[in-house]
């Protein structure tokens, strides 16, 4: 079993930062894809990002790319996501996500076999 742990989340005012950690730990394999959806209330759950077991690949939903970029630790069972001029639209809570694949792009959740418990960002106007 695979388990992610999220951290980094908070309240930000609109215009500010926040940075997202998650840890994965248990039964991986060599190479993983890790990324971030995010679910706001009343809403459906959306793709954020995605980066590839090595980091050299990356994917971005339209309306985070430029503000938001996803990177992988030295360690390759972490992922952090750093999110600059947060507007009230990215409140969310924001899950990690793992892929037992090297690349991933697929903005459905169903291509993704880990999840974490999620952390909430809150981004006021």
């Amino acid at each position: 079993q695979v388990q992610l742990v999220e951290s980094g989340g908070g309240l930000v005012q609109a215009g500010g930062s926040l940075r997202l950690s998650c840890a994965a730990s248990g039964r991986t394999s060599d190479n993983f894809a890790m990324g971030w959806f995010r679910q706001a209330p009343g809403k459906e759950r959306e793709f954020v990002a995605t980066i590839s077991w090595n980091g050299g690949s990356a994917h971005y939903a339209d309306d985070v790319k430029g503000r938001f970029t996803i990177s992988r630790g030295n360690a390759k069972n972490t992922v952090s996501m750093q999110m600059n001029s947060l507007k009230p639209e990215d409140t969310a809570v924001y899950y990690c996500v793992l892929a037992r694949v090297g690349y991933a792009s697929s903005r459905s959740q169903d291509d993704y076999d880990y999840w974490g418990q999620g952390t909430q960002v809150t981004v006021s106007s």
